[in-house]
């Protein structure tokens, strides 16, 4: 056994002050975190109590007619309107921001990659009420005249496309959405390949795989694990996004059955409805879509987590 030095041990527990305070402060930050949001949870469970009661949670859940005249509230129409504009954004944006990422952090030049990260860092920090008006003025219009139009045209008999095009609808709300998570997928997932050690490329490529052979065998697998973790942060922002989709997406109270039809969001519903509140029985309806989008996006992190365990998990294994 080592005997340190006198003047090292009388230093030693001096030194742990400062890693013990740290370590407590950094514990009350994690408690607080974890009893804030068990408090907004506990808020809405309890203002939102009388429409539980009410309708019980699958008959909420589940219930697709929204009607505050006649006091009955279903989540349905705005649950399917949140998933399929999320889902269809993410379908839209993941191959194009990982595609993105790859390309900026393995085959770009210096001179090429350096504006383009500001670039794409520039587009994920813009207001989601200024690309909302941008998608209002400019992409409604564009995806009425050149995609709804010449589909629902060639194909009336399909039901994706049998709706009456009108430029706001599904279509238009997940282009948006998409266009808004693509920037942080890019942003997240290039740095994730850059924390990756050279080591692994030189080895694989000093055995002689080319450079594409190293990214796909190599760099992809290796931090699939933080690549999966920016694309559920994307759906978790594409999921409660509000301003954009509110101003796209035509805020019609049924449940969507194809692309051109217009619908509802969660979050968009909330936005649209709440001020307006006629009544203690919706203002509790919509506390209770808060409470439903709360969930899914916790159900959406723990699926997340569940999933980036198993990968680490196999690829150590």
């Amino acid at each position: 056994m080592t005997l340190l030095p006198l003047r090292d041990r009388l230093q030693q527990p001096v030194a742990r002050i400062p890693d013990r305070v740290f370590a407590l402060i950094a514990g009350a930050a994690a408690v607080l975190t974890v009893v804030l949001l068990a408090g907004v949870a506990a808020k809405l469970v309890a203002a939102s109590a009388d429409t539980w009661r009410q309708f019980g949670v699958l008959g909420f859940a589940f219930g697709a007619v929204w009607d505050v005249g006649a006091g009955v509230f279903g989540a349905l129409p705005f649950i399917a309107g949140t998933l399929a504009t999320a889902g269809l954004a993410m379908l839209l944006a993941v191959p194009v921001g990982l595609l993105t990422a790859v390309f900026l952090a393995e085959f770009a030049p210096s001179r090429i990659a350096a504006p383009l990260v500001v670039l794409v860092e520039l587009i994920a920090a813009i207001p989601s009420v200024v690309i909302g008006l941008w998608g209002l003025i400019v992409l409604t219009p564009l995806v009425r005249d050149v995609i709804e139009v010449p589909l629902s045209t060639a194909f009336p008999n399909i039901g994706l496309f049998a709706a009456q095009p009108t430029g706001s609808d599904i279509l238009t709300a997940s282009l948006v959405l998409a266009i808004m998570v693509t920037p942080t997928i890019v942003v997240i997932s290039r740095e994730v390949i850059l924390a990756l050690p050279d080591a692994f490329r030189e080895a694989y490529i000093g055995l002689g795989a080319t450079r594409w052979e190293t990214v796909a065998k190599v760099v992809l697998p290796s931090v699939r694990a933080g690549l999966l973790g920016a694309c559920i942060l994307a759906l978790g922002r594409a999921m409660g996004e509000t301003m954009a989709v509110t101003m796209t997406i035509g805020n019609a109270d049924r449940v969507p059955t194809g692309l051109f039809d217009q619908g509802q969001t969660i979050a968009s519903k909330i936005a649209t409805s709440f001020v307006e509140a006629s009544g203690a029985g919706e203002t509790g309806g919509l506390l209770a879509l808060g409470l439903v989008l709360m969930v899914m996006t916790l159900a959406v992190g723990i699926i997340a987590r569940l999933l980036v365990g198993r990968s680490t998990a196999s690829r150590n294994g």
